[in-house]
């Protein structure tokens, strides 16, 4: 199982069967833990809103990151300002080839691809209010444990 898994992890990107925004979650996850974050792809803050990348800091600062994998992808996503109120910090994730001057001003940027991340500009900071701080945290701690809990037991029924 281990050596399946490792060789999977090594296959070239051609060969990968997931989405191109799932790769690049994949780099930024990679390089975020670098930082000393611990991250949660497809993370849902509340119903109806599902965060490509959710990163928690050191110090309980909430990251968003939106990964966008072409222009097509970046125009037909108008949601991306309701993502805005759950973290203290918003960026984009896209690969080298993307046309960074579509990101609005004031959002981070980092370039990415499926094996590392590196982050090009770094947002303003936006602390969410203390009650939404606790509220987002915890319900961050509840998604990892439960998909913890799920690869331990993929047979339970939640």
């Amino acid at each position: 199982m281990f050596h399946l898994a490792f060789m999977t992890d090594l296959a070239p990107p051609f060969l990968d069967t997931r989405a191109p925004g799932q790769l690049l979650a994949r780099g930024v996850c990679r390089h975020l833990r670098g930082h000393d974050f611990v991250t949660l792809e497809e993370f849902t803050p509340e119903r109806g809103k599902r965060l490509d990348v959710m990163a928690l800091g050191p110090r309980g600062e909430l990251w968003v990151i939106e990964c966008k994998s072409s222009r097509t992808d970046f125009t037909s996503d108008g949601k991306w300002q309701g993502y805005l109120e759950w973290g203290d910090r918003y960026f984009w994730a896209v690969d080298e080839a993307f046309p960074t001057d579509l990101l609005p001003e004031g959002t981070g940027l980092i370039i990415a691809d499926a094996y590392d991340a590196e982050i090009l500009r770094m947002p303003d900071e936006v602390r969410l209010p203390p009650a939404r701080r606790k509220a987002v945290t915890q319900r961050f701690a509840r998604h990892a444990a439960l998909r913890l809990q799920m690869l331990r037991d993929p047979g339970l029924i939640l």
